[in-house]
């Protein structure tokens, strides 16, 4: 099997656009397994959509080096490729002073040549001097080769990709002028997921476009060159070559609206015992089941359907009275709330405007509000349905949840925000809603814990 990652040199570089036409265009005839660098849903889902594979998540803050390793090995199998995609620029972590979070630590733990990124606008000389600099700021990171982006021209092109083969002694083996069918759809903080609208028609003419563009602008040839073989590995156990007997069913809500789960989410509750039973807040009403998780997504722009399956509200707020274990993340906390109030201006609202939700958690949801992106560090108390347990997550969101005074919250917060003064993770009953996302590798015990207690009610 062969390996490489595709980073750029900071934000907006294009790698993900030239990673996702070169995940299709060597999946014609390839099994490609894609990884992202990163605590990312929207990427992975169009990494996934392209390839025809879950793509996995690797971050070095929340997990463990072996834990790095299990994802990527168990991932890999059956594949002839694997792709990863780095997150911002190279260097970029959790602080200034270590690689920890960073493209480059995934590199080095993992030991995969890099393809550098290198947004050329305006510049050919300097390209050099820069790409230079990354070549001599980490001597245990491997950049294998250039590729340039928003080239103007070919003057422009061929002075840069001169400037950086003789100073650089490094091949450059794609130059991509700029297109506009390289932006993809932004929405909120970041890329709008694929799963939503599912028509996909925009999506699928822009990846084609983007696919036969690529074709054209980097040597495949050289590209497949750089990549690193490696020997197949199919004995190598990870956590989750496990058998276990499932004996207990977990509604899982997956729709246009809660669509944020890891691909690992599924596989950590299988190897806990637990059968997952998908479900539409949008769309069903609740399935049978010992327990229920509602993940991230974007509720709030589906508040008439969700505000309308009162059913759906209602059957959920009568399950946490009744002490069934419900996790509700980010969206589902937000879903969770009495309300949601969306304000004038947002998505084109005339007036404020407030739809009702599960009244589960005593108080509301406003969209809009500042907009946090963040690492999260915490430990979660005893009397929590995930337990007790040191861990490490993120949040992203643009909406501020208002809880009632007296609210119990099972998280307290060393990094992050959460949702009041450093607490997160409100619970009653046995319900818990919390901004903090968990990756469910690095968070397995507090997943196995919540599986537990559900076991308890089956």
């Amino acid at each position: 099997m062969k390996q490489i990652l595709i980073t750029g040199d900071r934000s907006g570089s294009g790698k993900t656009s030239i990673t996702l036409a070169l995940t299709a265009l060597l999946s014609k005839n390839k099994r490609v397994q894609t990884f992202k660098v990163g605590m990312d849903y929207i990427d992975p889902s169009y990494l996934s959509a392209v390839s025809g594979r879950p793509c996995r998540n690797l971050d070095s803050f929340t997990l463990s080096e072996n834990q790095i390793r299990d994802i990527f090995h168990f991932g890999c199998r059956d594949a002839d490729i694997a792709l990863v995609e780095g997150v911002r620029g190279l260097y970029e972590g959790a602080d200034a002073l270590t690689d920890i979070g960073s493209t480059a630590s995934i590199a080095k733990v993992l030991d995969i040549p890099v393809i550098l990124v290198v947004s050329a606008q305006s510049i050919t000389r300097s390209a050099a001097a820069l790409v230079k600099g990354f070549l001599a700021f980490d001597q245990d990171v491997h950049i294998a080769a250039v590729i340039l982006n928003n080239v103007k021209g070919g003057s422009h092109r061929d002075k840069a990709v001169a400037a950086i083969e003789h100073y650089c002694d490094i091949p450059v083996i794609g130059s991509i002028p700029h297109m506009e069918e390289m932006q993809l759809a932004m929405r909120h903080l970041g890329l709008v997921p694929y799963r939503e609208g599912s028509g996909q028609g925009d999506f699928n003419a822009r990846i084609e476009t983007i696919t036969e563009m690529i074709g054209k602008f980097v040597d495949l040839e050289r590209f497949g060159s750089i990549m690193k073989e490696i020997s197949s590995s199919p004995h190598y156990k990870t956590l989750f070559d496990k058998s276990v007997d499932r004996d207990v069913r977990i509604g899982v809500a997956l729709d246009e609206a809660f669509n944020f789960y890891y691909a690992d989410f599924f596989d950590i509750l299988r190897i806990a015992g637990a059968e997952s039973i998908p479900f539409s807040p949008v769309h069903d009403r609740l399935p049978d089941a010992d327990g229920y998780i509602i993940g991230g997504g974007y509720p709030e722009l589906f508040v008439k359907e969700l505000e309308a399956n009162d059913r759906m509200r209602e059957a959920l707020r009568e399950v946490s009275k009744n002490n069934l274990p419900v996790y509700g993340e980010c969206g589902g906390l937000m879903y969770l709330t009495d309300h949601m109030t969306l304000k004038k201006g947002w998505h084109d609202a005339q007036k404020d405007k407030d739809y009702e939700m599960c009244k589960v958690f005593s108080g509301e949801t406003r969209m809009p509000s500042r907009r946090v992106v963040s690492y999260v560090e915490g430990t979660s108390t005893d009397d929590s349905p995930l337990g007790a347990a040191p861990f490490r997550g993120h949040e992203f969101h643009y909406s501020e949840v208002m809880l009632t005074p007296g609210t119990r919250y099972a998280y307290q917060l060393s990094r992050g925000v959460g949702i009041h003064d450093n607490l997160d993770g409100a619970v009653i009953n046995n319900t818990l809603g919390s901004y903090t996302h968990l990756h469910p590798v690095a968070n397995e015990g507090m997943f196995r814990h919540f599986v537990r207690l559900c076991r308890k009610n089956a």
